[in-house]
Protein backbone atom coordinates (compact mmCIF):
# COMPACT_ATOMS: atom_id res chain seq x y z
CA UNK A 1 0.00 0.00 0.00
CA UNK A 2 2.87 2.37 0.98
CA UNK A 3 5.30 1.65 -1.61
CA UNK A 4 1.90 2.21 -4.26
CA UNK A 5 0.90 5.21 -2.46
CA UNK A 6 4.35 6.91 -2.74
CA UNK A 7 4.91 5.86 -6.87
CA UNK A 8 1.36 7.90 -6.98
CA UNK A 9 2.75 11.19 -5.68
CA UNK A 10 5.84 10.78 -7.85
CA UNK A 11 8.55 9.06 -5.71
CA UNK A 12 10.73 6.20 -6.92
CA UNK A 13 12.57 4.53 -4.21
CA UNK A 14 15.98 3.07 -5.06
CA UNK A 15 18.49 0.75 -2.78
CA UNK A 16 18.60 1.09 1.26
CA UNK A 17 21.09 3.52 2.45
CA UNK A 18 20.64 1.92 5.88
CA UNK A 19 19.03 0.37 8.54
CA UNK A 20 17.40 0.71 12.44
CA UNK A 21 15.49 -2.22 14.17
CA UNK A 22 11.85 -0.46 13.11
CA UNK A 23 13.12 1.90 10.20
CA UNK A 24 15.33 2.09 7.11
CA UNK A 25 16.26 4.57 4.64
CA UNK A 26 16.42 4.16 1.19
CA UNK A 27 17.40 6.51 -1.71
CA UNK A 28 14.68 7.71 -3.87
CA UNK A 29 14.29 10.08 -6.32
CA UNK A 30 11.17 12.15 -7.60
CA UNK A 31 9.42 14.48 -10.33
CA UNK A 32 8.73 17.41 -7.63
CA UNK A 33 12.25 17.53 -6.18
CA UNK A 34 15.60 17.88 -8.08
CA UNK A 35 18.66 16.18 -6.92
CA UNK A 36 18.53 12.74 -4.91
CA UNK A 37 16.55 12.27 -1.71
CA UNK A 38 16.41 9.90 1.11
CA UNK A 39 13.02 8.02 2.49
CA UNK A 40 13.08 7.19 5.93
CA UNK A 41 10.73 4.57 6.43
CA UNK A 42 9.46 3.79 9.92
CA UNK A 43 7.27 0.57 10.37
CA UNK A 44 5.11 1.83 13.11
CA UNK A 45 3.95 -1.72 14.01
CA UNK A 46 7.92 -3.06 14.76
CA UNK A 47 8.06 -0.12 16.74
CA UNK A 48 8.07 0.18 20.62
CA UNK A 49 5.33 1.83 22.18
CA UNK A 50 7.66 4.45 23.48
CA UNK A 51 8.95 5.32 19.94
CA UNK A 52 5.52 5.14 18.48
CA UNK A 53 3.64 7.58 21.03
CA UNK A 54 6.31 9.60 22.66
CA UNK A 55 9.35 10.13 20.18
CA UNK A 56 8.07 9.68 16.73
CA UNK A 57 5.60 12.42 17.71
CA UNK A 58 8.41 14.54 19.35
CA UNK A 59 10.64 14.00 15.94
CA UNK A 60 7.58 14.94 13.68
CA UNK A 61 6.52 17.94 15.53
CA UNK A 62 10.19 19.21 15.50
CA UNK A 63 11.36 18.58 11.84
CA UNK A 64 8.52 20.32 10.49
CA UNK A 65 9.37 23.57 12.26
CA UNK A 66 13.33 23.67 11.64
CA UNK A 67 14.98 24.98 8.49
CA UNK A 68 18.59 26.01 8.63
CA UNK A 69 21.67 25.01 6.21
CA UNK A 70 23.12 22.69 8.58
CA UNK A 71 20.01 20.32 9.49
CA UNK A 72 19.03 18.22 6.71
CA UNK A 73 16.09 19.90 4.96
CA UNK A 74 13.07 17.02 5.50
CA UNK A 75 10.52 17.84 2.27
CA UNK A 76 7.90 15.71 2.86
CA UNK A 77 6.21 13.72 5.52
CA UNK A 78 3.99 10.71 4.00
CA UNK A 79 1.55 8.66 6.77
CA UNK A 80 -0.08 5.42 5.35
CA UNK A 81 -3.08 4.29 8.08
CA UNK A 82 -0.96 3.93 11.08
CA UNK A 83 1.36 1.29 9.74
CA UNK A 84 4.44 3.21 7.81
CA UNK A 85 5.35 6.89 7.75
CA UNK A 86 7.53 7.94 5.03
CA UNK A 87 9.93 10.87 6.01
CA UNK A 88 11.44 12.72 2.58
CA UNK A 89 14.48 13.92 2.80
CA UNK A 90 17.65 15.73 0.93
CA UNK A 91 20.39 12.96 0.51
CA UNK A 92 23.87 13.20 1.51
CA UNK A 93 26.82 11.36 -0.04
CA UNK A 94 28.41 10.60 2.99
CA UNK A 95 28.74 10.68 7.21
CA UNK A 96 30.97 11.47 9.30
CA UNK A 97 32.06 8.61 10.78
CA UNK A 98 32.48 7.19 7.10
CA UNK A 99 34.62 10.32 6.48
CA UNK A 100 36.63 8.99 9.59
CA UNK A 101 36.67 5.62 9.03
CA UNK A 102 38.14 5.91 5.39
CA UNK A 103 40.78 8.92 6.15
CA UNK A 104 41.43 7.81 10.24
CA UNK A 105 41.36 11.34 11.48
CA UNK A 106 41.21 14.43 10.04
CA UNK A 107 43.80 17.74 10.06
CA UNK A 108 42.52 19.93 12.67
CA UNK A 109 42.76 22.78 10.86
CA UNK A 110 40.75 23.38 7.98
CA UNK A 111 39.14 20.36 8.19
CA UNK A 112 37.84 19.39 11.26
CA UNK A 113 37.32 23.10 12.17
CA UNK A 114 35.20 23.32 8.79
CA UNK A 115 33.27 20.65 9.65
CA UNK A 116 32.51 21.22 13.37
CA UNK A 117 31.65 24.91 12.69
CA UNK A 118 28.85 23.99 10.58
CA UNK A 119 27.88 21.79 13.55
CA UNK A 120 28.21 23.97 16.33
CA UNK A 121 25.76 26.39 14.20
CA UNK A 122 22.96 23.64 13.75
CA UNK A 123 23.01 23.50 17.64
CA UNK A 124 23.01 26.76 18.60
CA UNK A 125 20.06 27.22 16.23
CA UNK A 126 18.20 24.22 18.07
CA UNK A 127 19.04 25.48 21.75
CA UNK A 128 18.27 29.02 20.69
CA UNK A 129 15.11 27.89 20.16
CA UNK A 130 14.83 25.08 23.33
CA UNK A 131 14.83 22.24 20.95
CA UNK A 132 17.67 19.46 22.02
CA UNK A 133 19.38 16.49 20.21
CA UNK A 134 20.19 14.42 22.30
CA UNK A 135 21.84 11.98 19.72
CA UNK A 136 24.70 14.39 18.59
CA UNK A 137 27.45 11.85 16.96
CA UNK A 138 29.41 10.94 13.83
CA UNK A 139 26.98 8.81 12.12
CA UNK A 140 24.43 11.91 11.90
CA UNK A 141 26.55 14.55 10.78
CA UNK A 142 25.95 14.09 7.23
CA UNK A 143 28.16 15.57 4.82
CA UNK A 144 28.44 16.30 1.10
CA UNK A 145 31.02 14.34 -1.47
CA UNK A 146 33.72 17.28 -1.07
CA UNK A 147 33.32 17.38 2.61
CA UNK A 148 32.89 20.81 2.97
CA UNK A 149 29.17 20.92 3.67
CA UNK A 150 27.89 19.36 7.20
CA UNK A 151 24.30 18.55 8.05
CA UNK A 152 22.97 16.91 11.29
CA UNK A 153 20.62 14.45 10.91
CA UNK A 154 18.46 11.57 12.77
CA UNK A 155 15.78 13.79 15.20
CA UNK A 156 14.60 10.51 16.31
CA UNK A 157 15.60 11.52 20.49
CA UNK A 158 15.29 15.44 20.32
CA UNK A 159 12.74 16.92 22.05
CA UNK A 160 11.63 20.57 23.18
CA UNK A 161 12.46 22.06 26.45
CA UNK A 162 9.03 23.75 28.52
CA UNK A 163 10.97 26.21 30.42
CA UNK A 164 14.40 25.97 32.58
CA UNK A 165 15.40 23.80 33.98
CA UNK A 166 13.90 20.83 32.17
CA UNK A 167 15.58 17.81 33.36
CA UNK A 168 15.66 15.16 31.77
CA UNK A 169 15.71 11.17 32.45
CA UNK A 170 15.40 9.31 29.09
CA UNK A 171 18.81 7.65 28.01
CA UNK A 172 19.32 8.40 24.81
CA UNK A 173 22.13 8.36 22.60
CA UNK A 174 25.23 5.95 22.14
CA UNK A 175 27.23 5.40 25.32
CA UNK A 176 30.84 6.55 23.28
CA UNK A 177 28.88 9.82 23.15
CA UNK A 178 26.95 10.09 26.16
CA UNK A 179 27.87 12.91 29.10
CA UNK A 180 29.07 11.24 32.99
CA UNK A 181 25.41 12.55 34.02
CA UNK A 182 23.65 10.45 31.46
CA UNK A 183 25.26 7.17 32.08
CA UNK A 184 24.78 7.79 35.62
CA UNK A 185 21.11 7.98 35.20
CA UNK A 186 21.14 11.44 37.10
CA UNK A 187 18.59 13.86 35.57
CA UNK A 188 20.36 15.86 33.42
CA UNK A 189 20.22 19.39 31.27
CA UNK A 190 19.43 17.84 27.67
CA UNK A 191 21.54 21.25 26.07
CA UNK A 192 24.48 20.35 28.24
CA UNK A 193 24.31 17.00 27.05
CA UNK A 194 24.56 17.92 23.65
CA UNK A 195 27.21 20.10 24.33
CA UNK A 196 29.45 17.06 25.72
CA UNK A 197 28.96 14.76 22.76
CA UNK A 198 30.16 18.04 20.63
CA UNK A 199 33.57 17.63 22.43
CA UNK A 200 33.52 13.94 21.96
CA UNK A 201 32.72 14.26 18.42
CA UNK A 202 35.42 16.81 17.84
CA UNK A 203 38.11 14.62 19.76
CA UNK A 204 36.78 12.02 17.32
CA UNK A 205 37.60 13.85 14.49
CA UNK A 206 41.21 14.88 15.39
CA UNK A 207 42.59 11.81 17.24
CA UNK A 208 40.61 9.29 15.30
CA UNK A 209 38.91 7.19 18.01
CA UNK A 210 36.44 7.42 20.97
CA UNK A 211 37.85 10.00 24.29
CA UNK A 212 36.68 7.25 26.81
CA UNK A 213 36.75 3.40 27.07
CA UNK A 214 33.58 2.28 26.06
CA UNK A 215 33.88 -1.12 25.93
CA UNK A 216 32.85 -1.29 29.75
CA UNK A 217 29.77 1.88 29.91
CA UNK A 218 30.24 0.59 34.10
CA UNK A 219 33.20 2.47 34.37
CA UNK A 220 33.04 5.13 31.46
CA UNK A 221 32.18 8.04 34.18
CA UNK A 222 35.35 7.21 36.18
CA UNK A 223 37.24 7.62 33.09
CA UNK A 224 35.79 10.63 32.53
CA UNK A 225 36.21 12.23 35.75
CA UNK A 226 40.06 12.05 35.53
CA UNK A 227 39.54 13.97 32.09
CA UNK A 228 40.41 13.56 28.09
CA UNK A 229 43.57 12.24 27.62
CA UNK A 230 45.28 12.03 24.24
CA UNK A 231 47.13 8.82 22.78
CA UNK A 232 50.81 8.31 22.62
CA UNK A 233 52.85 9.58 19.88
CA UNK A 234 50.07 11.41 18.89
CA UNK A 235 51.48 14.81 17.21
CA UNK A 236 50.56 17.63 19.16
CA UNK A 237 47.05 19.79 18.40
CA UNK A 238 47.12 23.14 18.37
CA UNK A 239 46.48 24.47 21.67
CA UNK A 240 43.38 26.07 21.19
CA UNK A 241 41.78 22.78 19.56
CA UNK A 242 42.59 21.07 22.74
CA UNK A 243 41.71 23.95 24.71
CA UNK A 244 38.31 23.76 23.40
CA UNK A 245 37.69 20.07 23.66
CA UNK A 246 39.03 20.18 27.11
CA UNK A 247 36.07 23.05 28.08
CA UNK A 248 33.73 20.71 25.76
CA UNK A 249 34.19 17.46 28.15
CA UNK A 250 34.01 18.95 31.65
CA UNK A 251 32.63 16.57 34.00
CA UNK A 252 30.43 19.16 35.73
CA UNK A 253 27.43 20.01 33.25
CA UNK A 254 27.32 23.41 34.37
CA UNK A 255 30.82 24.04 33.72
CA UNK A 256 30.31 23.33 29.70
CA UNK A 257 30.34 26.24 27.71
CA UNK A 258 26.39 27.13 25.95
CA UNK A 259 26.58 26.38 22.04
CA UNK A 260 26.51 30.45 21.62
CA UNK A 261 29.74 30.60 24.07
CA UNK A 262 31.08 27.86 21.90
CA UNK A 263 30.34 29.59 18.12
CA UNK A 264 32.61 32.80 19.50
CA UNK A 265 35.53 30.58 20.09
CA UNK A 266 38.73 32.14 18.93
CA UNK A 267 39.93 28.70 17.27
CA UNK A 268 36.50 28.41 15.59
Amino acid sequence: GGERLLSELGYRLGQTLGEGSFSKVKAATSNRYRGPLAVKVVDRQRASRAVVFKFLPRELSIVRRIQHPNIVRVFELIEVCNKKLYIVMEAMDTTLLQMLESLGKLPCAPNARDIFVQVVRAVRYLHDRNLVHRDLKCENVLLSADGRRAKISDFGFSKELKGYPDLSTTFCGTAAFASPEVLMGIPYDAKKYDIWSLGVMLYMMVVGNVPFDDSNVQSMPQLQKKGVMYPEGLPPLPEPCQALITQLLQYTPSSRPGAGQIAKNRWL
